[in-house]
């Protein structure tokens, strides 16, 4: 698998298989003291994660279930007994959606984590013995994608003017052009390399270039 098609594709088979109707792949990323979820993949309709918002969504990972341990059904109408993760306008949602019941899975890959959750309009419809199983082939193929998860879960650093700057100087303009372009000084723009090139760990332009293209950035 190499793009993110196979693995929606991937993702769309495994939850068929055990009889989920959605799933949501999704990592938490730390920035400062905040911890936002990011989605990698998902065929939640548009309204679900737009009214849910990313903070729910990032707080399903206190309840993901590890390898190993017996998988835990959510029912958002049993929402009182989740305080802080679900409230009572969230659980209507969910079900008003068809996420009637849940599960979040823990994927371990390497040293990253990520997790899934797998839902479905009828309780009982996800078939929970086969989870174990399905949590370790996800993992497995989770493990040989790891480029595309980088840039899947990567922030862009960059300042408006910065990504610019690199965008022409990926287009082969030099220094000088970009200035022209910008009508700017060749001493800004080399600032503002100079920059990108620090906030993307590059030790020169043409890594940094490289960084960004496969980051998603430019």
């Amino acid at each position: 698998m190499r793009s993110r098609a196979d693995l929606s594709a991937f993702l769309m088979q495994l939850a068929a298989d055990i009889g989920a109707q959605s799933y949501l792949l999704f990592a938490v990323l730390h920035e400062r003291e905040r911890h936002t979820g990011q989605i990698i993949s998902s065929n939640w309709i548009y309204d679900a994660i737009e009214l849910c918002g990313l903070d729910f969504i990032t707080r399903l990972a206190g309840l993901a279930t590890d390898i190993g341990q017996a998988p835990r059904s959510i029912r958002p109408d049993e929402a009182p007994e989740l305080p802080g993760i679900i409230d009572g306008e969230t659980a209507r949602i969910l079900c008003v959606l068809g996420h009637n019941e849940l599960y979040v899975l823990k994927l371990a890959v390497g040293r990253r984590r990520y997790f899934l959750v797998l839902s479905c309009g009828e309780p009982a419809s996800i078939r929970a013995e086969q989870l174990g199983r399905a949590q370790l082939n996800c993992c497995y193929v989770l493990s040989t994608m790891h480029a595309m998860l980088a840039a899947a879960t990567v922030r862009d650093p960059l300042s408006d003017r910065e990504r610019e700057c690199l965008s022409w100087v990926s287009e082969g303009k030099t220094t000088e052009e970009v200035a022209l372009i910008l009508g700017v000084s060749a001493n800004t723009i080399n600032a503002y390399v100079a920059s990108a090139m620090q906030k993307l760990s590059a030790s020169n332009r043409p890594m940094a270039i490289a960084t960004a293209i496969r980051s998603g950035i430019i």
